[in-house]
């Protein structure tokens, strides 16, 4: 399946930041959309902002247009005051891409946990995020810092507990 590009894409003056307030907001939430729901189609989880400019979601090259290097920073600082960004470095160069915050990843791996009668099971990281039983799972090949932070989120709210074992870290459902 192919990416659905929003109208804005095709629309040049989308590239430019606009200066009226109500219009740049507005913008930016088309552009935090757009670059999470592009994230998420791909499955990215990590984006360096220096390549992040030649990427087709900041880059047309059919209007040949491209969002410059500030408001691709803008953008970030956006999704990142949202809760969608994480910094991986104090330069800013490279970022870690929420398209789903950890507790909502959370919710999900828990629904598959109660739904197949697994509480009170334990798991390895591996077994949840590449086990052939979660195949088809929208959380099937999630990066183990994103299946750590979600599974933390569940520890938090008293619905599992982060076990270390011989061989990595497991959790156990509650």
């Amino acid at each position: 399946m192919s990416f659905e590009w929003p109208w804005q894409y095709n629309f040049p003056p989308f590239f430019t930041l606009q200066p009226n307030v109500e219009t740049r907001q507005k913008q930016l939430a088309a552009w935090c959309s757009l670059a999470l729901s592009y994230c998420r189609h791909h499955k990215l989880y990590t984006l360096d902002v220096m390549e992040a400019q030649e990427s087709p979601v900041f880059n047309n090259k059919k209007i040949e247009r491209k969002l410059s290097m500030e408001a691709i920073q803008i953008v970030f600082e956006e999704l990142r005051k949202k809760g969608n960004l994480d910094w991986l470095d104090k330069n800013k160069s490279r970022c870690l891409v929420m398209w789903r915050r950890p507790e909502e990843w959370g919710k999900l791996i828990y629904q598959w946990v109660s739904k197949n009668g697994m509480v009170n099971s334990v798991f390895t990281l591996y077994e949840l995020s590449n086990g052939d039983d979660t195949e088809g799972e929208e959380f099937h090949g999630l990066e183990e810092w994103m299946l750590l932070r979600s599974l933390q989120a569940l520890q938090t709210d008293g619905k599992a507990e982060i076990i270390t074992m011989d061989d990595g870290k497991g959790v156990k459902f509650f």
